[in-house]
């Protein structure tokens, strides 16, 4: 495994329990759905809700929410969609959320930021 996937894993962890200590219901991990992975599959209130993690070091040049380009937006899309259209779920009670996660590799701190409903 990758230095990159080790941290993306981690992240993915970090994600998951601060989810559940905010009162979510994990429904799934790593759900391949037409060649895109949803990362994290949760309900809450009602709510269906996708969430993308993305989780960089405090080195790197580029901020953990500036990983998600429009290109990786567009696919995460599609894929949300087809969840959706597949379990068929009513896409008012649904979201793509995104959780971004910057590691201090020095102090070992993990900063997350909970961006809700980003399209």
């Amino acid at each position: 495994m990758y230095h990159q996937q080790k941290i993306g894993n981690f992240g993915e962890k970090l994600a998951k329990k601060y989810l559940i200590k905010k009162g979510y219901e994990i429904l799934a991990l790593n759900k391949q759905i037409s060649h895109k992975e949803l990362d994290i599959i949760a309900s809450i209130n009602g709510f269906i809700v996708f969430v993308e993690v993305k989780t960089r070091l405090s080195t790197d040049l580029y901020l953990a929410e500036e990983a998600l380009s429009m290109f990786k937006l567009k696919r995460l899309k599609r894929a949300v969609s087809s969840y959706i259209y597949w379990k068929e779920i009513n896409a008012d009670l649904a979201r793509l959320d995104l959780i971004a996660i910057t590691i201090n590799p020095l102090t070992k701190i993990a900063k997350i930021k909970h961006f809700k409903d980003i399209i």
